[in-house]
């Protein structure tokens, strides 16, 4: 009895929070065995946010580096006038702070109930020079972050109002089916205003477009966080336009 109870205590003892992560395999540690899970684990915390709650502030220190594990996130930017730019949506699976930059570039709020595993930058920094997959794992997804925003510019900068959002629509697809998740409907937790800002459009050229896919036969409104895609072509077509 005394073995079997000793064997209970080290298998409870190995288990981690990772274990029943449904994206682990996009997360930080999703190409660590699991001696290196268990190192990672001993400098994670994991956190919650109600939504609405801020997560982090532009301009001040990055001192933490996250992976969002549940809900949405909004990255967004206050201009010298007040105006709000956002910047991003955050999905599971994604990173925030991961960037070399001693401050973050970009306040963080979430938009739905959240839950983050944090991770001390400093702590991180010494694991990673001790488990090269991480810091590879760590590089790749700082390279994407610049392959998005490089997305970014050319739909702000060529686009027109319905490309952008037939971008954003597909893009939130394709972002859903990286989760393991059915990409229709298009699952849409941010507002009309939070599109219209990252888009660089009013709120109400966004409700119009909308409503102009709708009654082209392109998509079905659901409900104001699901819509879904009738017609792939055509969408297709109007976001791969440049």
């Amino acid at each position: 009895m005394a073995n079997v109870s000793g064997e209970k205590n080290a298998a409870a003892a190995l288990q981690s929070p990772c274990d029943d992560c449904d994206i682990r395999d996009l997360a930080i540690c999703g190409t660590l065995r699991l001696g290196e899970v268990q190192r990672l684990n001993s400098i994670m915390t994991t956190i919650n946010f109600a939504a609405g709650d801020p997560i982090v502030d532009e301009g001040e220190p990055a001192d933490f580096v996250y992976t969002l594990t549940a809900g949405a996130v909004r990255l967004y930017k206050l201009l010298a006038d007040g105006r709000r730019s956002v910047t991003g949506f955050l999905f599971p699976g994604d990173f925030l702070g991961v960037s070399m930059r001693h401050s973050y570039g970009a306040s963080a709020e979430s938009i739905t109930p959240v839950t983050m595993c944090r991770f001390q930058r400093t702590e991180l920094g010494r694991l990673m020079e001790e488990i090269p997959t991480l810091e590879r794992r760590m590089f790749a997804r700082a390279t994407e972050e610049l392959y998005l925003m490089q997305e970014q510019i050319v739909l702000l900068g060529r686009k027109s109002a319905a490309e952008r959002v037939a971008s954003f629509l597909r893009g939130l697809a394709e972002r859903q089916e990286k989760r393991h998740l059915p990409a229709n409907p298009v699952i849409v937790p941010m507002t009309r205003t939070d599109i219209a800002d990252y888009l660089g459009l009013t709120t109400e050229t966004v409700s119009r477009t909308i409503t102009q896919f709708k009654s082209k036969g392109l998509i079905s409104v659901e409900n104001a966080s699901r819509i879904r895609i009738v017609d792939n072509e055509q969408l297709d077509d109007l976001a791969e336009a440049v």
